[in-house]
């Protein structure tokens, strides 16, 4: 399996966990729309599990990490946690890459393309 694809889906599922948390936090405080975008957004980030086999996943999941941020209007914890998830989320795709990219060139070198099978 792709390591970028592991990284960044395991991200993208602690980030719905860690939304759930945070609707337990707004629901005393929150209006009941706030509370619908961010049980949405949670299942979005479930959703977006499924898209990181495209390269739009990728596009949707940045777009997903913006949301997360912007969910510190509601809880201002989401501020960190969203700009932490972002900087994790960049790791999964920077090294799960760099990582996909190394696997690749050593099954390139033990299989050269015009060896004999």
């Amino acid at each position: 399996r792709e390591k970028m694809k592991i990284l960044t889906s395991f991200t993208l599922i602690m980030e719905a966990f860690t939304m759930g948390f945070a609707l337990l936090i707004a629901k005393d405080d929150a209006s009941s729309i706030e509370m619908y975008l961010g049980g949405a957004l949670a299942i979005a980030l479930i959703f977006a599990v499924g898209l990181i086999r495209k390269k739009s996943g990728v596009y949707v999941g940045w777009f997903l990490q913006l949301c997360l941020i912007a969910y510190g209007l509601v809880v201002p914890a989401m501020y960190f946690l969203g700009l932490l998830f972002a900087f994790l989320w960049w790791c999964g795709i920077y090294f799960g890459r760099k990582g996909d990219a190394i696997k690749a060139e050593r099954k390139k070198s033990v299989n050269p393309p015009n060896s004999p099978k």
